[in-house]
């Protein structure tokens, strides 16, 4: 792995017009604005980003303009959502050979039926020696959800597998993964807590909440690495408040209006997702608020 990504990596939103095609002319305004705000690398295509409802030619286009917009300053990591072993390897195949893609993200399969382990390590195993790349699992989906027995096994076996997203809200499944494989790229997604995600020495994160609010997101990093609790404490409790106000089924929706009340442009989710309600927009506006994140003001990252 030419470079191991860490720190505060937030999951772009995927800039879709009102009529559901791809505005890819808005990738690069956002890849600016989570650069401006100190963020660590990007991630496309990934739930935030509704990459599972991306064909294979939009998948392609849009990891090619967040690369071409990020110019080398940051890594890229290259969500991948679907179905079946088959699919994503063509979906890492049409990635790998651009500079600035870091590693793949990858979910276990999402829909209904779960593979066996030893399935599932077959599965992560031919991605890696038929895409050359390194991958990240992402561990999120609640009825094919791997534990960090089963985590640890795959990144053990399989050399190019060299991290895990872990999602869900359990921060003791975090805890007993940091512990059973502290070698590799552990990154939370445990949106709730990212505080006590890093005191745990999380080697980053890749969350929602990181796109909803970067400048503050980057300020609880650094506070936590330079052992700053008190400044930790106090943005996790208004970060929190950001994601009780965005976490919901509509989780990109939210985190897009967020993202529009910051100053990028207006863009939509793809249908049937649901806009941000009247109610969801409030609730989000006074979180923004209380961060001091609306009118141009912004948490500072500490230096």
């Amino acid at each position: 792995m030419k470079t191991r990504p860490t720190g505060v990596i937030p999951p772009m939103t995927t800039p879709f017009r009102k009529d559901g095609e791809i505005d890819l002319q808005q990738v690069a305004p956002q890849v600016e604005w989570l650069i401006g705000a100190g963020a660590h690398g990007m991630a496309a295509g990934g739930s935030t980003g509704e990459g599972h409802t991306l064909d294979h030619q939009e998948y392609r286009d849009l990891m090619a303009a967040t690369v071409d917009a990020a110019k080398g300053r940051a890594p890229v990591i290259a969500g991948i959502i679907v179905d079946s072993t088959r699919d994503a390897i063509r979906r890492g195949k049409l990635v790998r050979d651009m500079a600035g893609i870091a590693a793949l993200q990858v979910t276990p399969v999402h829909y209904l039926f779960k593979p066996d382990e030893e399935a599932m390590v077959s599965h992560f195993r031919r991605m890696a020696d038929e895409t050359g790349m390194p991958i990240i699992i992402y561990n999120v989906v609640p009825w094919s959800y791997l534990s960090p027995a089963l985590l640890t096994r795959i990144m053990n076996e399989v050399p190019l597998v060299v991290g895990v997203k872990q999602s869900a809200g359990d921060l003791k499944l975090f805890a007993d993964l940091m512990m059973m494989a502290p070698d590799k790229l552990i990154y939370s997604a445990v949106d709730a807590l990212m505080y006590p995600s890093y005191a745990l020495g999380a080697h980053g994160s890749i969350a929602a909440i990181l796109s909803a609010a970067p400048h503050a997101s980057v300020a609880l990093w650094d506070a936590v690495k330079k052992g700053d609790h008190a400044l930790a404490l106090d943005l996790h409790r208004k970060l929190l408040t950001l994601w009780n106000a965005i976490v919901s089924d509509n989780l990109p929706a939210c985190t897009r209006h967020a993202q529009t009340l910051q100053g990028l442009p207006k863009s939509f989710s793809r249908a049937p997702m649901p806009e941000a309600s009247p109610a969801q927009q409030a609730a989000i506006a006074k979180a923004l608020e209380g961060l001091g994140a609306l009118g141009g003001k912004h948490v500072e990252a500490a230096e």
